[in-house]
């Protein structure tokens, strides 16, 4: 049987391993940290977490498959609970003796028969296939504006503890759920807390009507994508009201047409005047901040939660076929011209991911079980790649940032894996499945 170089040990290298596993496919992890988890671990140099990040999908729509999290964890489980969750999965499935830990891939080549994995000590590696699940969130992207600050600057890849914050005068750069964090964060500790937005945003409420929002979402009825924004949107204006209350702007775009934001922390806070939003920066302005309305505010610090550039470093360009800001890939995991490079948790969704990694993962162990046990299937699979091109979006029209390059409807996305997967007629998941090596 082939053998695959799997490349990170973080959420989606660990369901590519556990799939590959059950499938019974040869394969080696390099992790160039020192334990399994990726950016879950802050320990990690470069990673974007702090201290105070929790999901934003429920507990119970952010588990793998057959390795549900426990019970006694909230709603929203926290960074740390997430972490320790990984590393029980990994225990769990005897990956931990797989992984090649404190090794760095530097360079991914092809030659005429396989493909050369060099490490940062020199080694080079021979494998049929690789499996890049290094992640997307470890290039910062960092905003220009003119003028000079006297203040100091960071990115929020800088940013951990909310102590850092303590009487300063902070200034937050960026919409996402990341700046409406460290904003919160800003406000129960900084003496001046500011959230500067480009455009607005669509708030939504960690629980509706008590249940976690995406809990709630999930049992509401299947409606065309059209009636399901108006109804969202009639919700939320019940829930939240109207977002020009709090001082923010209202959203130039349809609910569900943008990453969401989930927070209930920041519209108390702007409630209570802890927090105030501001339209984007004009200018930089010595120990002041000048903004789009021609208002200045005296700053201190600046942390800009602006997001970050998807990046394979250790990979030319053109072995991946970058379109712009992604790469351009069934399903967002296989390769269109080479056969055995896959791209795994390179995408963006609306919901949790941790259960979309495994139905992705178990598709490249099928296929890479079929190239040596089925090759009449294998190639009926790469004439899909191919030729498929199913749209990902579920009618929706996305914003267009560089955040949402990557970005796929769930349920649309969900649906076109498990077309494949019929199609082809590998194995369905179901309870226990992944536990145990497939037949």
């Amino acid at each position: 049987m082939e053998r695959y170089c799997i490349i990170g040990a973080g959420p989606a290298g660990l369901a590519q391993a556990r799939a590959f596993r059950w499938a019974g496919v040869p394969f080696d992890i390099v992790e160039r940290h020192g334990d399994v988890g990726g950016l879950w671990d802050l320990e990690n140099p470069g990673t974007p977490m702090y201290s105070s990040c929790r999901l934003i999908s429920s507990r119970r729509h952010s588990e793998f498959l057959d390795f549900p999290m426990p019970r006694d964890y909230p709603d929203y489980p926290t960074r740390s609970q997430v972490l320790a969750y990984l590393r029980a999965l990994a225990q769990a499935h005897g990956l931990y003796e797989r992984i090649a830990f404190h090794r760095e891939v530097v360079r991914v080549e092809r030659d005429a028969e396989s493909w050369v994995v060099g490490l940062d000590d020199g080694e080079k590696r021979r494998y049929a296939g690789v499996v890049c699940a290094s992640g997307m969130n470890w290039v910062p992207q960092w905003p220009a504006y003119p003028g000079r600050f006297d203040g100091e600057i960071r990115h929020a890849v800088e940013y951990r503890e909310r102590e850092e914050l303590a009487g300063r005068r902070v200034l937050v750069v960026g919409g996402g759920n990341t700046g409406f964090d460290i904003a919160c964060d800003a406000a129960d500790r900084a003496e001046a807390a500011l959230l500067s937005l480009r455009r607005g945003y669509h708030i939504i409420p960690k629980h509706v009507l008590g249940l976690p929002a995406d809990v709630f979402a999930a049992r509401t009825p299947a409606l065309p994508i059209r009636l399901r924004q108006a109804l969202f949107h009639a919700l939320l204006r019940l829930i939240v009201g109207d977002l020009g209350r709090y001082g923010l702007p209202d959203p130039d775009h349809r609910v569900l047409e943008s990453h969401p934001v989930i927070n209930s922390l920041a519209l108390r806070a702007l409630k209570a005047g802890r927090l105030r939003a501001k339209p984007d920066v004009q200018e930089l302005a010595g120990a002041s901040v000048i903004f789009a309305d021609n208002s200045r505010e005296a700053v201190d610090l600046v942390i800009y939660a602006t997001g970050y550039k998807m990046s394979v470093p250790f990979m030319d360009k053109a072995l991946l076929d970058w379109k712009g800001d992604k790469i351009d890939s069934y399903l967002s995991v296989f390769s269109r011209r080479h056969e055995t490079l896959f791209t795994l948790g390179f995408l963006v969704t609306n919901a949790g991911v941790f259960e979309d990694f495994d139905r992705l993962a178990t598709l490249v162990a099928c296929y890479a079980r079929d190239r040596v046990a089925a090759p009449e299937r294998a190639a009926r699979f790469r004439a899909r790649v191919s030729a498929d091109r199913p749209d990902l979006t579920g009618g929706l029209h996305f914003i267009e940032t560089p955040r949402h390059a990557t970005y796929v409807e769930h349920d649309a996305f969900r649906r076109a894996v498990e077309d494949t997967r019929k199609a082809m007629g590998w194995p369905a998941l179901g309870p226990g499945v992944l536990s145990a090596p497939a037949n």
